[in-house]
Parts: C-alpha cells; structure tokens; sequence
C-alpha cells in the first residue's frame, strides 16, 4: 500500500502535539510528503492562548538554534507581531498604524529577508508602503458596524498577491501561507489558514503559533472565545533529511510526549 503523499487529517488538544504529530508522522518510512495534510488544533484558554508542551516547545528552539534557522517566536512574528500588540495596550488602531509604520523601517533595515513583505503586512497593508488595503481592520470594522448580518463568507483575508508572487523563480519562500478565514458560531470563533506548502521542521512551529495569535487576536475584537484553528496544507514536507543527527533528537523528544499523552499512533 502506497503511504506517501496521501492525504492525512490530524487533531490535537495542544499545539506542541498537533505539530508533533505532523512531524512524526512525515519521518516514518516511506513518508516524503502529505498531500494535502489538515491539521484541527484546539484546546485554547480562555484567552485564546495555545496549550503547549514545555518539553517539546524547548526541544523546538534548540534544534533550531543548532541548524541555525529563525527560532519560533521570530517566526511567528510574521503572522502576528504578539510584541506589537502588548505595546499597544487593546488599541487595535493604533496598533495597525504602529505595525504598518514601522515595517517600512524593518523592511529598509533587512531588504533581503523582507523585501516581499511579511504575513502580517500583507493582512494589515496588502501592497505595502501604507497604500492598503487593510484586511483586518475592514472585518472588524464591519463586525462592529453590521452585528445583524454577519454573512460568515466575508471574513476572509488574502496573502497572496498574483501581481507579485506569479514568478518562475526555482526557489521561493513567501508566501507559503495564501489566505486566512474566520468562522463565528455562537460566541466561539475558529480560523482557518490555507497553505500551499509548509516546511515542518524548520516553519510550522512558529506557524502555528502566529497562527494562534492571529485567532486570539481576532476573536478578542469581536468579543468572542477563540476555540479551533484549523490548517489546511497542499503539501506538507519534511525540509530537513530524516537521519540528521538534530532531528533525531527532537523527534526523541516528540515521540516520547506523544507516547504519555496516548498521541503516538503506530505506523
């Protein structure tokens, strides 16, 4: 039976398990790819904050630190500047205004690794520069004008610009992630996120953590509880090889949390 690149859906209670699945399930044998992979995390506080595993988080960032890749928080600021929002105290208009304006700078400071932009920037100022438009603040905006028709189709929001990420570039990191949506049921809001592909070692731990912020952030504004993500990926890879000696201690430490919480399924 053939078991790469099929098509696999996975839940967790907990971020640190949801990813760590996903990784365990891409270093099994015979497993290059899933194609597509969607991955439900729940398990949110009451605040909207992801349920971790200290163990698993701590084994992340220092794999990441020995392959000398972007640690997690860094990653997740690209989805959603968490530090940006503290300094901004709840208010979400100075908040966009503080981002946008200091993006530019991030931008001039470090061209190479932000010249396209970043998630968030593109949620916030899709063309960069201030020209707009701003995503969130329309859906929120529309929230509050409009809390008798709330048509769920329109709270969605785009990553991908085909004026600028139609390329044949052999190589091209951003953007992996194409478009967010939220869904409102009660006082309970899930999001979703679509990806075209995703690295899993090295990206989706921070993934889903900016991912989860973006959701409680959301949520928070529109006076609701923030209580699923789900993530739909069109290939999920693994972007490291499978015998590398930093993996191996990770998934270690991966394969023995799933294994107390009854997570570890046998291949």
């Amino acid at each position: 039976m053939t078991i790469d690149a099929q098509p696999v859906t996975l839940e967790a209670d907990n971020l640190s398990l949801g990813w760590g699945k996903v990784l365990e399930r891409l270093t099994r044998r015979g497993v290059t790819s899933i194609t597509p992979l969607t991955l439900t995390i729940t398990g949110f506080n009451d605040d909207g904050v992801a349920a971790e595993v200290p163990e698993i988080r701590t084994a992340v960032e220092a794999f990441l630190e020995t392959q000398d890749k972007r640690d997690s928080e860094n990653v997740a600021w690209t989805i959603f500047p968490q530090n940006y929002w503290d300094l901004a105290q709840g208010d979400r208009e100075y908040f966009f205004e503080l981002y946008t304006e200091s993006f530019q700078r991030v931008q001039d400071f470090n061209p190479r690794n932000n010249k396209r932009g970043s998630y968030f920037q593109r949620l916030v100022d899709l063309y960069g520069e201030g020209k707009g438009p701003n995503q969130l603040k329309w859906m929120l905006d529309d929230w509050d004008a409009h809390p008798k028709a709330r048509r769920t189709s329109k709270f969605q929001a785009t990553t991908f610009d085909p004026h600028r990420d139609y390329t044949s570039q052999s190589l091209l990191e951003f953007p992996c992630l194409q478009q967010v949506s939220f869904v409102h049921h009660g006082d309970t809001l899930g999001m979703n996120a679509f990806y075209a592909s995703q690295q899993i070692a090295r990206k989706a731990y921070g993934n889903y953590l900016g991912l989860a912020r973006l959701g409680a952030f959301m949520a928070g504004q529109m006076g609701l509880r923030f209580t699923r993500l789900t993530i739909f990926v069109g290939l999920a890879q693994m972007d490291v090889g499978k015998t590398d000696p930093d993996l191996q201690t990770l998934l270690a430490v991966v394969r023995r949390e799933l294994k107390t919480t009854g997570d570890l399924v046998a291949a």
